[in-house]
């Protein structure tokens, strides 16, 4: 079975973030949305509130499962058996950093590789720092996160 990882800590999870997935579904036989935890960020969803609502958000997926990873994300994809690491580019100023982590990640375990895949056009601006920006001002986010994310950012 082919398998790839797709991090992130999906605060929440956004429209941008599923297009990607649903791509990577298409190429690999599973697809581990992997949620990044990281004690030091302040999220505005908890971790189980971030896994409930990617999983929510990708029933529709049915060789999508999400799960959590608290290590080395690279030894985290060797445990799983995964072959690949999914990274989205948005833009130039991405690539840099996701280089960086992907040649480090080949020096660590290099049966593991990284691919970079850019967003549909209509959400290449699209992040969920903004979407956390913009509903604190009750800005209208419907077109940016799927149903049950939008359900959980009007409750809170």
């Amino acid at each position: 079975m082919r398998k790839a990882l797709y991090p992130g800590t999906f605060d929440p999870i956004t429209n941008g973030h599923i297009d990607i997935i649903a791509r990577t579904a298409l190429m690999f036989d599973q697809v581990i949305v992997t949620l990044a935890v990281n004690s030091a960020k302040k999220t505005l969803f908890t971790e189980d509130e971030r896994v409930a609502l990617a999983a929510e958000s990708l029933s529709d997926y049915p060789n999508v499962i999400v799960k959590r990873c608290s290590g080395l994300l690279v030894e985290f994809a060797a445990e799983e058996g995964a072959i690949a690491i999914v990274r989205g580019l948005r833009a130039v100023s991405d690539f840099d950093y996701e280089m960086q982590m992907a040649l480090m990640n080949r020096k660590m375990r290099e049966e593991v590789s990284t691919i970079f895949m850019m967003p549909n056009e209509k959400y290449i601006y699209l992040n969920s720092t903004i979407v956390r920006e913009l509903i604190r001002y009750d800005a209208d986010v419907s077109e940016f996160v799927p149903a049950p994310v939008l359900r959980a950012l009007r409750g809170k």
